[in-house]
């Protein structure tokens, strides 16, 4: 990937419940870091932003079964299964942006409630590259809301996981006829 000054790499919850071992684990998850890890340095080499996403859920979070929600619980402020995987380098600078961090509602997008739609234009970025977890989840609605937000929106397929596997091809497909540019 040649990134480029206008470039944002967004890096989405690369944390340890998200990855194997935690309490809501993506198969996969942690074989993406060192790619991930690449990227991250190629970005900030070619003077591109770089932002990492994180689930921030307060205790007793709507998403949660426990609550009447979808999932188990996870990612829970200030605990260990909410700090990014032990092995995700992120440069000095990366913007670090939280969501679902109301009690009340979920925020699977990385530009839900958060303002990094403003951020984003601020600070001149044209072309959104996307990766991280999980693609059928958190991925899809980050990069749904980067087009609908007028961004030139990229996936990196390889370097994200789903997670129910037989969801990839269509979650890809969908994205592609909405505007993404899949890359392999």
């Amino acid at each position: 990937m040649a990134y480029q000054v206008g470039d944002a790499l967004l890096i989405v919850d690369m944390q340890r419940d998200f990855c194997e071992g935690g309490a809501l684990p993506v198969h996969g998850g942690a074989a993406l870091v060192a790619g991930i890890n690449a990227e991250a340095n190629d970005a900030q080499a070619a003077g591109a932003l770089i932002i990492a996403t994180r689930d921030w859920h307060p205790v007793g979070h709507c998403s949660f079964s426990s609550q009447g929600g979808p999932w188990p619980e996870h990612c829970i402020q200030d605990t260990p299964g909410a700090t990014f995987h032990p092995r995700l380098q992120l440069p000095e600078g990366t913007i670090i942006v939280s969501k679902g961090g109301a009690f009340d509602r979920d925020a699977y997008s990385a530009f839900e409630s958060t303002g990094l739609a403003m951020y984003l234009r601020k600070h001149g970025i044209v072309r959104v590259i996307v990766c991280g977890l999980a693609l059928d989840v958190c991925v899809r609605a980050t990069v749904l809301d980067s087009l609908k937000a007028g961004f030139q929106t990229r996936l990196l397929s390889r370097l994200t996981a789903p997670v129910a596997p037989s969801k990839r091809e269509a979650c890809e497909q969908e994205l592609h006829r909405t505007g993404c540019e899949i890359a392999a």
